[in-house]
């Protein structure tokens, strides 16, 4: 019988090995898997290497892996807001590398992994320090620069319900990136707000079939997110 079910995070992350390159969903705090996170702190893989659309907010979840000195690099559009005080000072010490890439060519180059592309031109950066070094092009008279995929060893991402086959169903934009995520890693781990028996996902409404999915791990909603 096959089952992705997972008894809990630690499990889960426990063969993450130093030096492994990690998708982690989320935009923002929305969609980001908190407890999987935590798990992968307290499991103690180092050196890693990060994709992820932030850089971590205030000092929970991805800021608290930065701040434990446990992220190499950092690969992601949008690094400073507010409450990124953590990024902020790990980044202007020589701590952690970051690669900043705009959010729309983070998005295809996940998502270029995932359908096996090889790499894909955009227009997205051409004349910008961001096309320092890479191939350009110009194609009916406008410029483009060339992009490669990105892969990871592994996914963190969060759902909203799964069955033990790894399909998945979304809870509106806490979506966001899961889906490219699952299918560019090459261990997808999908933290869930409950499990369902097989049969019980409309599939019209499956977002993230099973196929993408390595492991499922249900985990209670915080009292306050149950309110």
């Amino acid at each position: 019988m096959i089952s992705k079910l997972v008894a809990n995070a630690a499990a889960a992350l426990a063969d993450v090995p130093d030096g492994a390159t990690v998708m982690i969903g989320g935009f923002g705090t929305a969609g980001q898997p908190m407890e999987l996170i935590d798990a992968l702190l307290e499991q103690g893989a180092k050196d890693l290497t990060i994709i992820n659309n932030n850089a971590g907010n205030g000092t929970t979840g991805l800021a608290a892996l930065l701040a434990a000195g446990r992220v190499r690099k950092i690969i992601c559009s949008f690094p400073r807001q507010s409450d990124s005080q953590v990024f902020d000072g790990l980044y202007r010490s020589g701590k952690l590398e970051l690669e900043l890439v705009p959010q729309g060519n983070l998005a295809e180059r996940i998502r270029a992994a995932g359908a096996g592309i090889g790499a894909f031109f955009t227009p997205t950066g051409y004349g910008t320090p961001l096309a320092e070094g890479k191939e350009t092009r110009e194609i009916n008279g406008r410029h483009y620069v060339l992009e490669y995929p990105l892969h990871a060893d592994y996914a963190l991402i969060k759902a909203e319900r799964g069955d033990r086959w790894g399909n998945l169903v979304y809870r509106k934009t806490a979506r966001n990136f899961g889906p490219i995520m699952a299918s560019a890693a090459r261990i997808a781990v999908a933290q869930v707000r409950e499990t369902v028996e097989l049969g019980e996902l409309n599939p019209e409404t499956v977002v993230t079939p099973g196929i993408f999915v390595q492991r499922v791990v249900q985990i209670a909603p915080a009292a306050k997110e149950q309110q």
